[in-house]
């Protein structure tokens, strides 16, 4: 399943230089009372009131503090240490690529794990030339039931959610695919004397990891488990994941990683296993606590979870964003995801085509909250248009709830979620789940 969201770009390719140039335009801008930039002041300064009305003209250092903010750096002084960092990486892999200057991870043979393939080209930009094994099974999206046969459940239900908009999907492909990745997962403490864990702090990444850690624990870890694992990093555009980021920022990144011990081995175990039960309340508890030595995984494990029906209106809450987008306004597929992604969802984790699939199930219901309005023309998915229908404002005003619709059926990692019976529920309020 394509992933547009994760692809490679460079507003995380930072200039000081650039940066000061701009503090400075701010600072003209400031000085000369522009709405625009008295705006961001506001938003973004602290003492933004005292700055404009009581300490005369703004200074530089107020405009840097702005910029520094606005990219999501808490000071200027901060910003200025993570731009030259980066300048440091990028001269680290000059160094390796073209003079002879020993990759990062050389020593111990080594395989980079990743939830994905977008940082395996970024990877080898920035000098590594450890082997690289992408794992990609979208856990968090769709079943994930207890038991046996697990593979052929998730090549099944991946071949339903592409729904033939990709020639190559087909079960076969997609089992075949999964056959490789599990076999190279089970080989990579025997055959490797390092492994490296990639991943963010959403719940695709957390709960893959979560799986490699319940696998490694079962059969064992290689002589040295270690992860990278971020959550935030400065930049000109929401930081969603790792493939937005350039050659050095990932090389950068290298430092940072961490050993993985056995307490959080058994953590992910443990997330794991609650993941397939058909009862979430121990995923819920999990969410509530701090796993030793995962301390993304909560946040991860509630926006898992808050794709439940919620207590107050049963819908998930990707399909309550969805709706009052459209409640506002008019969007193609490719629009809603784009808001999803860069400005709504708390902790954004959806690839394009799980977006697609949530938009379509929701057209499909008995009384469909959405329309889509060209899904029968030649126009590509992403430009098809989606409508609010009279069903989904009433969703919205509380009139109705999700379920009454009639949706199709989906599935919360083990939750089967389906209209006419019991089910469990989302408490968003205090965190926990209710049967109802």
């Amino acid at each position: 399943m394509s992933d547009q969201n994760r692809r490679p770009g460079w507003p995380f390719r930072l200039d000081l230089e650039q940066q000061r140039t701009r503090a400075k335009e701010l600072l003209r801008a400031l000085r000369a009372g522009d709405p625009e930039a008295v705006a961001r002041l506001r938003e973004h300064h602290p003492n933004a009131t005292t700055t404009i009305a009581a300490d005369g003209p703004p200074r530089l250092a107020d405009a840097q503090l702005v910029i520094a903010r606005e990219l999501g750096s808490p000071s200027w002084a901060r910003l200025k240490t993570h731009i030259t960092a980066l300048r440091r990486a990028q001269d680290a892999i000059e160094r390796t690529l073209n003079h002879g200057a020993p990759p990062p991870d050389a020593g111990p043979r080594t395989l980079h794990l990743r939830c994905g393939s977008d940082i395996r080209s970024t990877l080898a930009g920035a000098g590594f030339v450890g082997d690289f094994l992408e794992h990609s099974d979208p856990c968090a999206f769709g079943p994930v039931p207890e038991g046996d046969g697990l593979s052929a459940i998730r090549a099944r239900f991946i071949v339903e959610a592409d729904d033939g908009l990709s020639d190559w999907v087909t079960e076969a492909a997609i089992a075949g695919k999964m056959a490789r990745e599990e076999e190279g997962l089970a080989r990579a403490a025997r055959d490797y004397e390092r492994v490296v864990l990639w991943c963010e702090h959403d719940s695709y990444d957390q709960l893959a990891l979560a799986r490699w850690l319940a696998r490694f624990h079962e059969t064992g870890s290689p002589a040295l488990l270690e992860m990278v694992a971020i959550s935030h990093f400065p930049g000109a555009a929401r930081f969603i994941g790792l493939g937005q980021l350039p050659p050095e920022a990932i090389r950068m990144l290298w430092s940072t990683r961490r050993p993985v011990a056995a307490p959080a081995l058994a953590a992910g175990r443990r997330v794991w296993n609650a993941l397939r039960r058909d009862d979430p309340s121990e995923l819920a508890a999990i969410a509530r606590s701090t796993p030793e030595g995962l301390p993304d995984m909560p946040g991860a494990l509630r926006r898992h979870l808050q794709e439940l029906p919620w207590t107050g209106d049963g819908l998930s809450l990707t399909e309550r964003i969805v709706l009052q987008s459209l409640a506002e306004e008019e969007l193609t597929v490719g629009q809603a995801f784009a808001r999803l992604m860069r400005q709504r969802d708390p902790l954004p984790w959806l690839g394009d085509l799980m977006f697609l699939w949530i938009v379509r199930a929701m057209a499909k219901a008995g009384e469909p909250p959405l329309a889509i309005l060209d899904q029968e023309t030649d126009q590509p998915w992403p430009r098809w248009r989606l409508a609010i229908t009279q069903a989904g404002r009433a969703l919205l005003r509380g009139e109705r709830d999700g379920l009454s619709l009639a949706p199709p059926v989906r599935w919360v990692g083990g939750v089967r979620v389906a209209p006419g019976v019991p089910g469990w529920r989302w408490n968003d309020a205090d965190a926990r789940v209710e049967r109802r």
